[in-house]
Formats: C-alpha cells, sequence, structure tokens
C-alpha cells in the first residue's frame, strides 16, 4: 500500500498544502487539487503583488489551470537551472526549496513507512508533521 503527497511550499519551505493519493498516480494529476487544499488565506493578487507558481518540467502543458487560480506559471525545462548555475554563481534554484521540505517529512520515522491503515489517520499524522516544521521554522531552537 504505496502512498505519495503532494505539497506544496512558500519560498521559505512552509508547508502550505498536502495532498495524498496512491503512490502510482503522476503528480500533474494533483495540481488542482493540491491548489485547492491550500490552508492559508490566500491575499488576492494584484500587479503590485502577483503569484507567481514554480514548477518542474513535469506539469508542463497544465498552464490554464493555474492561469485560472490567478498565478503566474514558471516552468523551467529540465536541466535549465544547471545550466543556469554554470552561467551565474550567485544563482539559487527555488526548486530546492520544496526538497528540503520533503526531506524534512521523511525525518518523521512516523511518516517514513507507512503503517496506519486509514487515509484519515495517515493524513492526521502528516498535518502534525507540517505544523511541527512550521514551528521549527519560525522558532529557532539552536542559535
Amino acid at each position: 500500500m504505496g502512498t505519495k503527497r503532494s505539497v506544496l511550499t512558500d519560498e521559505k519551505g512552509l508547508p502550505l498544502a498536502v495532498v495524498l493519493s496512491g503512490a502510482n498516480t503522476h503528480d500533474i494529476k494533483l495540481l488542482e487539487e493540491t491548489l485547492d487544499h491550500i490552508v492559508v488565506v490566500r491575499p488576492e493578487p494584484d500587479e503590485k503583488y502577483p503569484q507567481n507558481l514554480c514548477l518542474d518540467a513535469g506539469y508542463t502543458g497544465r498552464e490554464d489551470a493555474l492561469e485560472q487560480r490567478n498565478y503566474i506559471p514558471h516552468i523551467r525545462p529540465r536541466g535549465e537551472e544547471k545550466k543556469e548555475l554554470e552561467r551565474n554563481p550567485d544563482f539559487r534554484a527555488r526548486r530546492w526549496v520544496v526538497e528540503v521540505t520533503h526531506s524534512f517529512f521523511n525525518r518523521f520515522r512516523k511518516l517514513l513507512v507507512r503503517y496506519e491503515k486509514k487515509a484519515t489517520n495517515y493524513m492526521a499524522l502528516i498535518q502534525f508533521a507540517c505544523a511541527v516544521i512550521v514551528w521549527r521554522k519560525l522558532i529557532p531552537v539552536h542559535l
């Protein structure tokens, strides 16, 4: 019984939305559901403060779903960030923020292997892990 979690994070790596599905589900099928499950009240985007959404090449072709939700999609082809890093050493890949958040989830041993039969129980553990991740990001213990 494999489970996949689709996570949407902000630019600091704080989880904003989590959706569970079967392990054989492609990420692109979870895009709209993940965007619809954001737990933070989203401010209205305007010209001064547009809302951008950075995605990898797996989401190519879904720009219309993002524009319907008032996001400006930034979908980078494979290898473009690596080429940009070679040209500009100060370049910082934005995808890394999401990978760090996934790494934080994997540090919770209870979530590494799913033993819960009910999806609601597993989702509760995921949401608790999100709360702990936010807590640790906002209130640093090690100074």
